[in-house]
């Protein structure tokens, strides 16, 4: 039976980025090396990421005067690290779920921490809008995409002080404008390459600012001036993310991925909202995740949930079952997941309705 994965993350990747890299474990470029076991000093994997970082900027029209990095740590390691390096006093935060609030937990022990909006108050259900953006911030800190929840920013915010976007599940989704940010970063497991490697999108003239000292390894000019090689990098994370940025180019680059991805939440809202055993969880359509897709039973069939746990499950519908913290269903359809697995899915609820 086909299995279906909708894991949030570590989460699919694409069969060329599996293949490749499988194929690169064994023998890395006719080397007779594996790449698990190859220096990331040598000239052939120093090509491998000049090519990666190469990609990084132009699927995304990177602008000149930006460096991208590939770090570790996750995306937890850089809660710590982007207030390390750009917080002088204030910083600002839009709170829209777990990993914000995670965010602006530890910028604190580097400073004031403003949180300019939240939608705590109702369990993250939504994006808060029409905020105002304190000037005398260092920067505003946003996550674009709220796993648990199933919501996402999916435009570009236009504000007077540096823009920092935690993008660890919604970047190469979408067309973006990074001339508008001053940091993007990520863990690579959603959309990028197995877990273990962190990307970071820095715009250089907002660095070396601050006035306390940093740590080598938490300086960002440290990583920049060692061409990301300050420290031995998660090599074969590096290895398939490439694979995966050489996938994307053949896709149409960020602009094809965006359009299959909203043809995929458009099938599987469309059926959610058809559904009378299902509803979304976010309460407006504007806001809705096109990458985690959130859902509930609907009232009248809570206590089919663990039914359709188990007849999803029997039809090799794969990470399906929802955040602990709200329940239900999620379905992570990140840029390498099928249009066909999105249909399964769709024909699996359609069956579990006509079940009754």
């Amino acid at each position: 039976m086909k299995k279906h994965n909708f894991y949030a993350g570590p989460s699919i990747l694409s069969q060329f980025t599996i293949e490749n890299t499988a194929k690169a474990v064994l023998d890395f470029n006719g080397s007779g090396l594996s790449i698990l076991e190859i220096s990331h000093r040598s000239k052939e994997f120093i090509a491998v990421t000049d090519e990666a970082i190469a990609l990084f900027k132009e699927l995304l029209h990177i602008p000149e005067g930006y460096s991208v990095l590939f770090l570790q740590g996750g995306a937890s390691m850089q809660f710590m690290q982007v207030p390390y390096n750009l917080m002088n006093k204030k910083a600002g935060y839009l709170d829209t779920g777990v990993w914000a609030s995670k965010a602006i937990k530890e910028a604190k022990l580097f400073g004031e921490v403003v949180t300019v909006a939240s939608s705590k108050d109702r369990n993250y259900a939504y994006i808060p809008k029409g905020f105002t953006v304190p000037s005398d911030i260092d920067y505003l800190h946003i996550t674009t995409n709220n796993t648990i929840y199933g919501t996402e920013l999916k435009e570009d915010l236009d504000v007077s002080v540096p823009l920092v976007a935690d993008m660890s599940s919604d970047i190469f989704s979408r067309p973006m404008d990074v001339s508008k940010y001053a940091l993007i970063y990520g863990g690579a497991q959603k959309n990028l390459a197995p877990a273990g490697l962190t990307f970071v999108i820095v715009k250089n003239d907002v660095l070396g600012k601050v006035s306390h000292p940093i740590p080598s390894m938490m300086d960002y000019q440290i990583h920049i001036e060692n061409e990301t090689m300050y420290n031995t990098p998660p090599c074969i994370a590096i290895y398939s993310a490439l694979q995966t940025l050489k996938w994307y180019k053949q896709q149409g680059g960020v602009e094809g991925m965006h359009k299959t991805n909203l043809k995929k939440a458009e099938i599987l809202y469309n059926e959610i909202d058809r559904n009378k055993m299902f509803k979304g969880s976010v309460e407006k359509a504007e806001d809705r995740s096109i990458m985690n897709v959130c859902f509930v039973m609907n009232e009248n069939y809570i206590e089919k949930e663990e039914d359709f746990n188990k007849f999803s499950s029997a039809q090799g519908m794969i990470g399906l079952k929802g955040h602990r913290s709200v329940g239900g269903f999620r379905a992570s359809i990140y840029n390498a997941m099928p249009v066909e697995s999105v249909q399964a899915l769709v024909n699996c609820m359609k069956e579990f309705d006509a079940k009754g």
